[in-house]
């Protein structure tokens, strides 16, 4: 694939202050009842706050089994782990968009042969170029591009 799956850079980096103080102030108004930790609807709110997107029952279900079951909710410590990894995936898939938008030369939300081609010649002008078309016809499905929302999941 074009993309690893893991990303091109480690995404382990710390959290700007600012951006911490943040979180945690959702995490305070989003408590509702001061109990000390995110009920899923809390959580739900939270994630609307942050994100701008209301998490979908699935999503919701994932983050509540994966933390401490003798807790009613999510503990703050939990939350902003869970808040941190969300937003290295965004800022990871920002840059996936960002890197293909670029190459995608026509702005038709996919990569032809010779797109990819070009691609390659700027970023690896020495790789040979069986290399590329193996890779390339290697991560075709039926059609003849990768497209945009094949890389993105």
């Amino acid at each position: 694939m074009f993309f690893a799956k893991g990303g091109t850079r480690s995404r382990t980096s710390e959290v700007d202050p600012s951006e911490h103080k943040k979180w945690v102030k959702v995490f305070k108004a989003c408590d509702e009842g001061n109990k000390g930790y995110l009920s899923r609807e809390d959580f739900k709110v939270a994630v609307v706050t942050l994100f701008g997107y209301k998490p979908s029952k699935i999503e919701a279900d994932s983050v509540m089994s994966s933390i401490n079951q003798n807790t009613s909710g999510i503990l703050l410590g939990d939350f902003l782990n869970v808040v941190r990894k969300k937003k290295e995936a965004q800022l990871y898939w920002s840059e996936v968009r960002h890197i293909f938008t670029a190459f995608d030369r026509h702005y038709r939300g996919f990569l032809t042969l010779e797109d990819f081609k070009k691609a390659f010649k700027q970023v690896a002008p020495k790789l040979p170029e069986r290399i590329i078309v193996e890779v390339f016809r290697r991560d075709q499905s039926l059609e003849k591009d990768i497209m945009l929302g094949r890389l993105e999941g």
